[in-house]
């Protein structure tokens, strides 16, 4: 795991590359994922919140009519931890999307005692590689757009490895503004991890979809993270991401 973690911290610098190269080349709304701070097993209940300003960069590439590849960047302030993120969206029915992803993360010690209520405990940068799959469920009522997703993660840590579940709904709606369309969404998500105390954390997240070119939006949102794992605060996410589509 050690070659591949060197591997994604250089995939991390490739993408924002790959991002600007991709600019010139429409852009769906894209509620993109957002890593979690690892537990901090000694620890109290986390004290109050955090407020965690982000970015990131999506690259959407279309390779079939029916399968796309997925590029992510991401960097959050507070934690200070960059994140990349590859997903391979497979359309199987009309209403059914099947997606293998792979993400990798890391945060140094500044930015978990940020995150954890261990204040100044952690002296060793934190990564992990996650390798998942998932399937979504989309479908519309009257205008407004219903997706029900369904996520494995495995969990590949530097003291173990876990299995996570994660259930997201979630409702988008166009709306017209000065003759450009805009997508505003909303989702709520629930956590499960058997290891860590069952459904121990919550994420309800707004925001919408600009578009600002022909294949580029611009999305700024929301997240509010609600975390009943020991050690954990909860984290107020504001960020602003740049969706890049090649076709």
């Amino acid at each position: 795991m050690q070659r591949l973690a060197r591997c994604a911290r250089c995939f991390v610098s490739s993408l924002l590359v790959i991002g600007v190269v991709s600019l010139g080349a429409t852009c769906d709304a894209q509620e993109v994922e957002t890593p979690s701070a690892p537990a901090a097993p000694d620890a109290p209940d986390g004290r109050g919140s955090v407020f965690v300003p982000g970015g990131f960069l999506d690259v959407i590439a279309p390779l079939q009519d029916r399968i796309a590849l997925n590029l992510y960047g991401f960097y959050y302030g507070e934690l200070k931890g960059p994140v990349a993120q590859v997903d391979v969206p497979i359309r199987a029915t009309k209403f059914l999307t099947i997606t293998p992803s792979y993400l990798y993360y890391e945060a140094p010690p500044s930015g978990l005692n940020n995150a954890t209520d261990v204040g100044g405990g952690f002296t060793d940068t934190f990564e992990e590689n996650q390798f998942r799959i998932d399937g979504t469920l989309k479908f519309s009522v009257r205008g407004f757009e219903i997706a029900d997703r369904n996520m494995y993660v495995r969990r590949f840590r530097p003291t173990d490895e876990i299995n996570r579940y994660r259930h997201r709904v979630g409702i988008a709606h166009p709306l017209a503004v000065d003759g450009h369309t805009l997508k505003a969404f909303a989702n709520y998500e629930a956590f499960y991890e058997r290891q860590n105390g069952g459904w121990n954390r919550n994420r309800i997240s707004t925001g919408v979809t600009l578009p600002l070119e022909k294949r580029v939006s611009l999305q700024p949102s929301y997240i509010w993270e609600n975390n009943r794992v020991p050690g954990l605060r909860d984290i107020n996410y504001l960020q602003f991401g740049l969706i890049v589509n090649t076709r």
